[in-house]
């Protein structure tokens, strides 16, 4: 488990050609904390939601690159969310299996985190991990996230989990 160094790892905003990383990631391995494996048609409306996302304002996808070949290894993005009646942001992350527990996606939810700071449109950025995924209650720990507490989360739509509430505050001013 050796882990990479973080001038290896890029993100890049979401595009048509990143489809395929959707399509591969559509496994039950990389689903189990995300409601389960997806048709082709859910994956294709999940395509076309992160290309509107950052054209409409309401967020950004990246994906993950791995240097120097410029694989495409995972998912990382924020969007806004009305959580507790408040706008907050949101974000997500996902790593194809055999680039899992090298510190990559640690490293690329900091520079998502860091591309949402610099809109500084919300005061604070959430992440829904479920309870039972471990590595990624570990990332919002090592990017100094406040838990808050255990809430029902529904995702996808008409699945609900229990996930953990972090909390991380974006902006200085309200």
């Amino acid at each position: 488990m050796s882990k990479t160094d973080e001038s290896n790892i890029l993100i890049e905003p979401w595009n048509e050609a990143d489809l395929n990383l959707l399509l591969s990631s559509n496994t039950n391995n990389m689903m189990k904390y995300l409601g389960g494996l997806e048709s082709l048609n859910q994956i294709m409306s999940r395509h076309k939601h992160y290309l509107e996302m950052s054209r409409v304002g309401t967020g950004q996808m990246f994906v993950i690159i791995l240097l120097p070949y410029r694989t495409k290894i995972g998912t990382v993005g924020y969007w806004d969310r009305i959580w507790e009646g408040k706008l907050v942001y949101e974000i997500g992350w996902s790593i194809l299996p055999q680039f899992q527990r090298k510190g990559i996606a640690t490293i690329a939810v900091k520079k998502a985190i860091k591309k949402a700071q610099k809109e500084s449109k919300h005061k604070y950025i959430h992440a829904f991990p479920s309870t039972n995924n471990i590595p990624s209650n570990k990332i919002c720990e090592k990017l100094n996230f406040k838990f808050i507490k255990k809430c029902n989360f529904e995702y996808p739509i008409g699945k609900f989990m229990v996930c953990n509430n972090w909390r991380l505050k974006t902006r200085k001013k309200n």
